[in-house]
């Protein structure tokens, strides 16, 4: 186990670097690396085999962490309760985070399933739809530009470790979508066949768009299908994350045919 290093000044270098990516939204990018916090998702990014640069612990938590926690940070940091609720994003602090660094591989993989987000705003629907693919077996997510940033700590929170089992790529230009080998399928209130009725193309790359404008005119041009969500309810349209998951799970169904 790596003997943890006991830090008490905020003035420390290390803690304010550590304030700004885990409060700034978008610092991740000039950093390389993120902050993640609590038990869950610490857990995850352990189970997908990524090693933390920085483990921080509270002074409280350190003599309860769990093992495999401490062995397996390049450095563990301990701290006072006081310190880590200043980056803490939590109501209640967990006592335990990570640093991690940036995935390295940035290359559209064109014949991957892919979920492509365009300018989808709110970080609790992108972390949800984040979520959706890795269940539903879409191992691409790709986040064309004005999309929420992936990996800031509110969308990490909202993906609940599923950031680690994806192929993720943001600040995609529109144009890059011209590289995919693999059919474009957008939902639309007005045109297409019921999904249920749909034979998917598998795999695939379900577009979802925008909370109030929907999908632009440039990706609704690149589409090969087009695909209509039934609401017998009498409801104007579905919340983003909801079709997503709607859609992907109609997707997950084909391979099982």
């Amino acid at each position: 186990m790596n003997s943890p290093v006991f830090i008490t000044s905020r003035e420390n270098p290390l803690l304010k670097e550590l304030r700004k990516v885990a409060q700034d939204n978008t610092a991740y990018r000039k950093a390389g690396r993120f902050w993640i916090e609590g038990d869950h998702l610490c857990s995850a990014a352990l189970h997908r085999g990524l090693k933390p640069a920085v483990a921080v612990f509270t002074e409280h938590y350190w003599p309860l962490a769990l093992a495999e926690y401490a062995q397996s940070a390049i450095k563990n940091i301990v701290v006072t309760e006081e310190l880590f609720r200043e980056f803490s994003g939590l109501e209640s602090p967990a006592g335990v985070g990570f640093v991690l660094d940036l995935p390295g591989d940035s290359q559209l993989q064109p014949l991957a399933a892919t979920v492509i987000l365009d300018r989808v705003q709110d970080a609790g629907n992108v972390g949800s739809i984040l979520r959706s693919a890795a269940a539903f077996g879409f191992r691409q997510v790709v986040a064309l530009k004005g999309t929420a940033a992936l990996w800031s700590p509110k969308v990490l929170r909202a993906g609940m470790g599923a950031h680690f089992g994806l192929h993720l790529l943001e600040g995609v230009e529109l144009s890059m979508m011209d590289t995919l080998r693999v059919p474009i399928v957008v939902t639309s209130s007005h045109r297409g066949a019921w999904i249920q009725d749909l034979r998917l193309p598998q795999p695939c790359a379900w577009v979802m768009g925008h909370e109030g404008q929907g999908v632009c005119s440039e990706l609704m041009d690149r589409a090969q299908l087009f695909a209509r969500i039934g609401q017998p309810g009498g409801e104007e349209s579905l919340n983003v994350a909801a079709a997503a998951a709607i859609c992907l799970h109609a997707s997950s169904l084909v391979t099982r045919d």
